[in-house]
């Protein structure tokens, strides 16, 4: 069942301080600093008075948008911004949408949206640059291989453990690939992810591991027959995290951060997860 939105949450927040002075006394400064007591719509200072204007990049690619058109609400990038507006407490019909070109959305600046979406992984480096939200996403690992070869069908760990498994070196996907799928034979190691592929066309491996946003694009750019076998589900504690991109101390970073965490506890951010990235994407979790 779906939370109510952060606006029902701040009143009755709002109702509820009023009945103890002490209470209040203690609390005001942590409403202050959350800004749960503003995240309405009728108080949120966004670019244009009751409308969220969400940026991203044109074109917009599945299986994070549906037909490279990021405002019909499919594709799991596009679903998420859609869910986190309804927390809010904005109507599909007060949201706009803007092209915003990855490069520029990171560069320090005003920004031409309130929070822009496009798989921007959170960093220290660009938080100097621009706010995050809180993650809705963390980047699984996943392994990729082409029609017809041995790995292809696989539905398990095991069913890849007696095959010839490969992964860049120094990457959380070589790691997934030693310690969660754990092969019989030691993993080959390549140089770059290009190496890596090349070995997979040419048959010298069964599959590669590599993070799913590269497995979207390798299997559908650049790889011939190119075939998703399955996410991993323990894609260790390293994972790159994906946050919505606001500009650097915007006042609008915590009630957007709000409104992803009420999402991830509620189970929303997963059940959009296994619908556009493993149902529709075909992209199941390998177990």
């Amino acid at each position: 069942m779906r939370r109510r939105p952060l606006a029902t949450l701040a009143l009755l927040a709002a109702a509820a301080v009023t009945v103890s002075g002490c209470a209040a006394e203690e609390t005001a400064d942590d409403t202050a600093s959350s800004g749960s007591g503003s995240c309405t719509p009728g108080d949120l200072p966004t670019l244009e008075d009751g409308t969220l204007t969400i940026g991203t990049d044109a074109p917009a690619y599945e299986p994070w948008f549906s037909g490279d058109d990021p405002t019909n609400g499919e594709g799991f990038e596009s679903a998420v911004a859609y869910a986190v507006a309804e927390e809010l407490g904005y109507a599909e019909d007060d949201v706009t949408w803007v092209t915003a070109q990855f490069n520029s959305v990171i560069q320090p600046g005003a920004k031409s949206f309130d929070f822009d979406v496009n798989q921007f992984s959170i960093t220290d480096e660009r938080r100097q640059a621009v706010d995050f939200s809180s993650p809705y996403y963390d980047v699984s690992q996943a392994v990729i291989t082409t029609a017809g070869s041995a790995a292809e069908g696989a539905t398990s760990l095991a069913d890849l453990a007696g095959l010839r498994l490969g992964a860049q070196v120094g990457t959380t996907s070589l790691d997934v690939l030693i310690e969660t799928i754990a092969p019989d034979s030691d993993p080959v190691v390549f140089n770059t992810n290009d190496d890596a592929k090349l070995a997979l066309q040419n048959g010298q491996v069964d599959a590669i591991v590599v993070d799913l946003p590269t497995a979207f694009f390798i299997t559908a750019a650049e790889l011939d027959d190119g075939v998703i076998v399955g996410q991993v589900a323990d894609s260790g504690t390293a994972a790159d995290q994906f946050g919505l991109v606001l500009a650097k101390d915007s006042p609008l970073t915590d009630c957007v951060s709000q409104a992803v965490d009420a999402l991830r506890e509620d189970g929303t951010l997963a059940d959009l997860e296994q619908e556009w990235l493993s149902d529709v994407a075909d992209a199941p979790v390998l177990s």
